[in-house]
């Protein structure tokens, strides 16, 4: 299979020990490519980083929903210097995260206003984080009209018909190891029914790990249970489904090496 992991944390501490163990038993997989993800500025660093000692790796810079409050002056200063680099292949994660709540309502809702217009300027797709939230993330990339650039709401957790309108934003929808669980219906209907060119897989790593694996650590390697669930449903070859999302990735954020 020739896979690609579109969102995962191998800048977090659980792989403090063995990222690079990690990494080539992605490759052994067939994940090809993957991006790592910032939640804030140190673990941004740390995502270029681990990009440039990997050719199949590439990195996303941002402040997460759940640090938008301690965010600096400082620290958007660097990510837009960081933002210049060539493995930087998004801007993200950001977005509004309503179940946790980590950060005050109106905070996240300005900062995430403010990064997507960051990332416009910069010219860079967006990683979107969007839990409970679904309504006021659509109506703030409605309302900034500066950006342009795409990009993907991950970890998709809503029905059919806000995937669809995301994508009429121009947004593609990235589906997690989640599906793979029993009961995760509505996701498995998003994954059957959204077109194909319109998916991603991601694993979320260490997060949201898949079923044969579910109750471990997640890492990119098992992207593959998630391509072949999806494929499944689809009644896909399931090499077919991965060259596919492959493609839409590379699409996406302009994927190169």
């Amino acid at each position: 299979m020739q896979l690609i992991d579109s969102h995962c944390h191998l800048n977090l501490k659980e792989f403090d020990d063995d990222a690079a163990e990690a990494v080539e038993r992605a490759r052994l997989a067939g994940v090809e490519k993957m991006v790592v993800v910032g939640t804030d500025l140190a673990d941004s660093i740390t995502a270029l980083e681990i990009a440039h000692q990997y050719d199949s790796v590439f990195a996303a810079i941002g402040i997460h929903p759940h640090n938008s409050q301690s965010a600096t002056e400082s620290d958007y200063k660097r990510l837009r210097v960081m933002a210049e680099d060539q493995k930087i292949a998004a801007y993200g994660e950001i977005g509004l995260d309503f179940y946790r709540n980590h950060s005050p309502k109106p905070v996240q809702r300005r900062e995430f206003a403010r990064q997507l217009n960051l990332a416009g300027e910069l010219k860079l797709p967006v990683i979107i984080h969007d839990r409970e939230a679904h309504q006021e993330v659509y109506d703030i990339i409605r309302a900034e009209e500066g950006y342009l650039h795409g990009g993907v709401i991950h970890c998709f957790s809503a029905d059919i018909a806000w995937a669809r309108r995301f994508v009429d934003l121009g947004f593609v929808i990235s589906i997690p190891g989640t599906v793979t669980f029993p009961r995760s219906q509505m996701q498995k209907e998003v994954a059957q029914q959204l077109d194909l060119d319109d998916i991603l897989i991601e694993t979320d790593a260490p997060f949201l790990t898949p079923v044969p694996y579910r109750g471990k650590r997640n890492e990119p390697a098992y992207v593959e249970y998630t391509a072949r669930e999806i494929a499944k449903l689809r009644n896909l070859d399931p090499d077919e489904f991965a060259l596919a999302t492959s493609r839409n990735c590379e699409r996406v954020f302009n994927l190169k090496g």
